[in-house]
């Protein structure tokens, strides 16, 4: 995975509170963690923030004010500018993942900015970045705002780096073929009790197909035990209700 530094995110003349604290929920969600704040209008810091951060309270306690873009990239060699407006500048576009792939390929310090919530970033700021960052969009509705382009691109910077995707778990080794073996016995036991083996001449291909189907999906052990338990739980009354009609 890529050692680079986590790209900065830098919010310019961003307009209310609440797009700052949502836009560090997006954050947060995503590992990132610096943020910056260029010439916030209503200024910083803002007490409308916390509450749209739902919890995000590191990214807003460690943000840095700044009066100027160029103030807040000083540090940077490498800055993606976030538009889907077009600019009669000459700056190379890409897309989100190769933004992504040029921030984890980047030893020093990049940067993601993302412009004032009603008018985007202006032309006197785009051309302090080294890139813009556009994503296919409508052209009848091209309206982001601001959490949602930063979620956007913080997803696909993640996707490169080395965050524990929530729901994913250790896949379980498959059973060994005997404890399948034994749950298509402990099943085929109790389909015979009920004569579902019918007719005769197609005990073999019912039998077969059985054992497709249980083996096919790479049960683990403790799949299988839970399968059994089913069997066992469904073929019970069954069982109970011929021994007291015997």
């Amino acid at each position: 995975m890529s050692s680079a530094p986590p790209p900065i995110i830098v919010l310019v003349r961003p307009q209310l509170g609440q797009n700052i604290g949502k836009a560090a929920r997006a954050m947060l969600n995503f590992g990132l963690t610096e943020m910056r704040i260029v010439a916030p209008r209503d200024g910083w810091p803002n007490p409308d923030a916390g509450p749209a951060a739902s919890g995000a309270d590191l990214v807003l306690e460690r943000a840095q004010l700044y009066d100027t873009v160029a103030e807040a990239l000083a540090d940077c060699s490498q800055v993606f500018a976030s538009t889907v407006r077009k600019r009669d500048i000459v700056t190379p576009v890409v897309g989100p993942e190769e933004m992504a792939q040029a921030i984890h390929g980047q030893p020093g310090r990049s940067a993601i900015l993302f412009g004032p919530e009603r008018s985007g970033l202006a032309t006197e700021d785009v051309v302090l970045a080294s890139h813009i960052v556009t994503v296919p969009i409508n052209p009848e509705f091209g309206s982001l705002n601001l959490a949602q382009a930063v979620i956007l691109l913080a997803y696909e910077w993640s996707r490169q780096a080395t965050l524990v995707q929530p729901t994913r778990f250790e896949v379980e080794p498959r059973a060994p073929q005997a404890e399948l073996d034994g749950l298509i016995e402990h099943l085929d036991g109790y389909l015979a009790q009920v004569n579902y083996f019918n007719p005769p001449e197609r005990i073999h291909a019912t039998r077969n197909t059985i054992r497709t189907i249980f083996t096919k999906p790479g049960w683990s052990s403790r799949e299988l035990k839970a399968v059994r338990g089913i069997i066992r739980a469904i073929a019970q009354p069954r069982i109970r209700s011929n021994s007291s009609n015997s």
